[in-house]
């Protein structure tokens, strides 16, 4: 038992864990000992059974872990558990809890040193791998050699270098070569690809997302998922990946991955889209980014800026050129008053004025485009 001792978790009041040992563990504690907040709780439960903790209440989630949602916080209470490899990827592994396994064991299981300390409801830490020191240290440093069982272990460690490296966080030099040997084993091709995207999305989400792209790329992980970005790519992708808006309704996470396939051809990015499997929001703000980037690249004459026009769609879905106008107001913001005008012109191009003149049809169709291209004009002069 370590000597460190945070805030009592009061756990203890709880009828229901009454009698059970329980451990607040992984980033709640690890977050609390930063002095970072702490947002959500997960607890780990040794010498309990599943019956025990159904006649307590507790609901039992999924099949695959011993894992129980508290019936009144929602909270994740699981069963102390090892771990055995059996399969490839993520979940090729076969899980044995029990009321034998002990917490040190359970904490063994864990990926990172700073993720395998556990709190007791006392507030006391018990930490077999020196995770404290490491936080000192400011070191990511893998537990045992079963690092390299679970490829998703390489972007989760590349993940958390991106969310502390602002804080002087490292990546330890074993653990690195842990990372690029599995890369180069073959295990990162078994991972399933909404696994690799989650993991990349909370990447971009992170205060330094380069970190996790320059670390995939110094352990041989980003030829496998990302081929795309690997040489000059990725190094204009991570420039321009900075260059987002700073208030906009969509994920900060997701600006940043438009801009980093910015670089890309239009097939190389519905290539990378298609492999990771993203969501549709996702790939068609990348599509619309390259739109405007594409526009700012040449010159914005009346032609090309009704082309822009029409395939962001902006009559229909309006909010799509107002996104991209918020990215022109980053990169090109000299430019923004005029492309406002323009967009505000283009919209206000009314069809039913045109149907009482007698258009209609394909003429119909001509007619708008030809007025829309009047008022973009317009607008630009």
């Amino acid at each position: 038992m370590a000597d460190t001792v945070l805030h009592g978790v009061k756990k203890n009041a709880d009828p229901r864990l009454a009698g059970l040992n329980v451990y607040r563990v992984g980033g709640a504690v690890r977050d609390a000992l930063l002095g970072r907040p702490v947002v959500d709780n997960d607890w780990v439960v040794v010498g309990a059974t599943p019956e025990m903790m159904r006649q307590r209440g507790f609901k039992p989630v999924g099949r695959d872990f011993p894992v129980f949602l508290h019936p009144d916080t929602a909270e994740e209470f699981a069963l102390a558990r090892t771990e055995r490899k059996s399969g490839h990827g993520y979940s090729g592994f076969e899980v044995h809890a029990s009321p034998d396994v002990t917490l040190e064991e359970d904490l063994l299981r864990r990926d990172l040193t700073i993720n395998a300390i556990a709190q007791s409801t006392q507030g006391e830490l018990t930490d077999p791998f020196d995770g404290q020191g490491d936080i000192e240290k400011r070191l990511l440093r893998h537990i045992s050699s079963a690092f390299s069982e679970d490829p998703l272990r390489v972007l989760r460690t590349a993940r958390f270098l991106a969310r502390y490296a602002s804080i002087g966080f490292s990546i330890a030099a074993e653990t690195k070569a842990l990372m690029r040997q599995v890369s180069q084993c073959g295990e990162l091709e078994h991972l399933a690809a909404e696994r690799v995207w989650v993991e990349t999305e909370k990447a971009l989400g992170e205060p330094n997302p380069e970190a996790y792209f320059a670390t995939l790329k110094e352990c041989d992980a980003l030829t496998v998922w990302w081929p795309e970005l690997v040489g000059e790519p990725l190094a204009k992708g991570l420039a321009a990946l900075a260059q987002v808006p700073a208030h906009s309704a969509l994920p900060m996470a997701h600006w940043r991955y438009a801009q980093l396939v910015s670089p890309l051809s239009e097939e190389q990015r519905e290539m990378l889209a298609e492999r990771l499997k993203m969501p549709n929001a996702v790939a068609q703000l990348a599509r619309h980014t390259s739109l405007t980037q594409a526009l700012l690249g040449t010159s914005i004459n009346s032609a090309n800026v009704l082309q822009w026009l029409e395939r962001l769609d902006s009559v229909r879905k309006p909010a799509q050129a107002e996104e991209q106008l918020a990215l022109i107001k980053v990169l090109a913001p000299g430019e923004l008053a005029s492309l406002r005008r323009a967009f505000k012109a283009f919209r206000a191009v009314n069809p039913q004025a045109l149907i009482a003149e007698g258009y209609q049809g394909a003429a119909l169709g001509e007619a708008l485009r030809q007025r829309r291209g009047q008022a973009v004009v317009a607008a630009l002069s």
